[in-house]
C-alpha cells in the first residue's frame, strides 16, 4: 500500500496543470502560480485529501470480532459500514473507541488483565468451548464459572493476541503520521497565506478527530477475524444471532449496550458496536467527550468561514452546515443531561433526537459534497505549493 501511495504521488508531480481562475474578484493579484517548479496539480490536491481520508477512516477503524464463517465480502461490508459511519458521524466512532478504552482500563486494573487481553475481551475475542462469547462483566463475576474464565484469559499469551492483529505499531504509526503530516501541511499553507481548499478543510477535520480514535485504539488488535476459545463450556446450547430493532441498534451504537440488550449465551458473536460498559460510562463522561469532539469537528469546518466559494449561496450553505455540526452534539448532550436520560431516551427526548439527527446527517452530507463541487473553480493560489525552505534556518 505504501509503494502504491509513493508511486501515485511521484506520478502526480510529473505533470503540471494550468491554474483555474476564480469567478470572484476578491483575491489579491499575488494569487498566482508563476513558478512552475513550485506548483501543484488538481490531481495532487485531490489525491492527498483522499489518501488522508482513507487513512483516517478505513485504516483507523478497528472492528469487533465478527461472527464465524463470514465470507470476504461480508467482512468487507462490515468494515465498510463502520467507515461510512465514521465519515458521516465521527463522534459515534470516537464514543465507541472511548467506551472500549475505559472498559479495558477497568478490566486491567480490577482483574489483572494485560492491556491486550482487556481489549480483546471488550471486542468479543474470547468464546467458551461451546462457541458463546465471553464478553460481559457478569460472566467474569459469575460465582460458578467466573473465576475459571478470568484465569483462562490471564493464561492467554499476550503475544498470541497481538499475533492475530493485522496491524502493528509501524503500520498504525504510518497512518497516524499521514494525518499529522496533512495537518502540518494545512497549517503551513495558512501561515503562508496560500488558499486552502474546502476539501482540504474537510480532510483536516477528519484528521484531527481521528487522532482521538488512533490514540484510544492504539492497543486494540486490528481486523481480528477468529476468536480464542477459553474456559469451560457454557451451559446454554441454543445459539442464534441477536437482532435488535434498528432504532435500538442505532441508540446502542451511540450510548452502548446494556445487559438487557445483549445476551452473550444466546449468540455466537458480539454486536458491531459492542463494548462492555465501564463505570465511566454510567455517568456523563462519554457524552461530554462526544460534545467536545463534535465542537472540534465543526470548528475546523468553520475555519473556512470567509473562504472563497464559487457562489455566495455555497458559502452560506457551508456556514450553516458548520454551525449545525457544532451545535447538535453539545445540544443533545445538554438535553439528555437535563432530562436525566443517560441510560435510555424517553418519548419526548426520542422525538427530538429523531428530528435533529436527520438535520445533522444532512449537514454532514453537505460538508462532503460541497468541497468536491468547489473543485470546479479554485483560486489560483490553491495551486501554489508550500515553500518549505522558509522554515529551514539558512544564511
Amino acid at each position: 500500500m505504501l509503494l502504491i501511495l509513493i508511486a501515485v504521488h511521484l506520478l502526480s508531480k510529473s505533470s503540471k496543470a494550468a491554474p483555474l481562475s476564480h469567478p470572484l474578484g476578491a483575491r489579491a493579484p499575488t494569487d498566482s502560480c508563476d513558478d512552475i517548479n513550485n506548483c501543484r496539480t488538481l490531481f495532487s490536491v485531490l489525491w492527498g485529501c483522499l489518501a488522508t481520508i482513507f487513512a483516517c477512516t478505513w485504516v483507523s477503524v478497528h472492528p469487533n470480532v465478527p461472527p464465524p464463517d463470514q465470507s470476504r465480502l461480508q467482512l468487507f461490508w462490515r468494515r465498510l459500514k463502520m467507515m461510512l459511519i465514521d465519515m458521516i458521524a465521527p463522534e459515534i466512532m470516537v464514543g465507541f473507541a472511548a467506551r472500549q478504552f475505559w472498559a479495558s482500563r477497568e478490566l486491567a486494573n480490577d482483574l489483572n488483565f494485560s492491556t491486550s487481553q482487556a481489549f480483546f475481551f471488550c471486542m468479543g475475542g474470547f468464546v467458551s468451548a461451546t462457541g458463546h462469547p465471553i464478553a460481559t462483566r457478569g460472566q467474569l463475576e459469575d460465582p460458578d464459572l467466573g473465576s475459571e474464565f478470568q484465569k483462562a484469559i490471564r493464561d492467554i499469551n499476550e503475544e498470541d493476541i497481538v499475533d492475530k492483529s493485522k496491524g502493528d505499531a509501524l503500520s498504525k504509526g504510518v497512518a497516524l503520521l499521514q494525518g499529522l503530516w496533512f495537518i502540518l501541511q494545512t497549517l503551513a499553507r495558512a501561515h503562508q497565506r496560500l488558499a486552502v481548499t474546502q476539501l482540504e478543510v474537510a480532510t483536516l477535520a477528519f484528521a484531527v478527530v481521528n487522532i482521538f480514535i488512533w490514540l484510544l485504539w492504539w492497543n486494540k488488535p486490528l481486523d481480528v477475524q477468529r476468536p480464542i476459545v477459553v474456559g469451560p463450556p457454557t451451559p446454554c446450547d441454543k445459539t442464534f444471532h441477536v437482532q435488535l430493532p434498528r432504532s435500538e441498534r442505532f441508540w446502542s451504537a451511540i450510548r452502548g449496550f446494556s445487559e438487557d440488550d445483549y445476551h452473550p449465551l444466546s449468540s455466537v458473536s458480539v454486536p458491531l458496536f459492542w463494548s462492555e460498559l465501564s463505570g465511566a460510562q454510567t455517568g456523563k463522561e462519554e457524552f461530554i467527550l462526544l460534545a467536545l469532539v463534535g465542537i472540534v469537528f465543526g470548528a475546523v469546518h468553520c475555519a473556512a468561514w470567509n473562504a472563497m466559494f464559487p457562489t455566495p449561496a455555497e458559502l452560506w450553505i457551508w456556514r450553516m452546515s458548520s454551525l449545525v455540526i457544532i451545535a447538535v452534539p453539545p445540544g443533545l448532550t445538554f438535553l439528555l443531561a437535563r432530562a436525566g436520560m443517560f441510560d435510555r431516551p424517553r418519548s419526548t427526548t426520542a422525538v427530538i433526537i429523531k428530528l435533529v439527527l436527520p438535520l445533522y446527517i444532512a449537514a454532514r452530507l453537505i460538508l462532503i459534497v460541497l468541497p468536491l463541487a468547489e473543485l470546479r473553480s479554485l483560486p489560483a493560489s490553491a495551486f501554489v505549493d508550500i515553500n518549505w525552505s522558509t522554515y529551514i534556518p539558512h544564511i
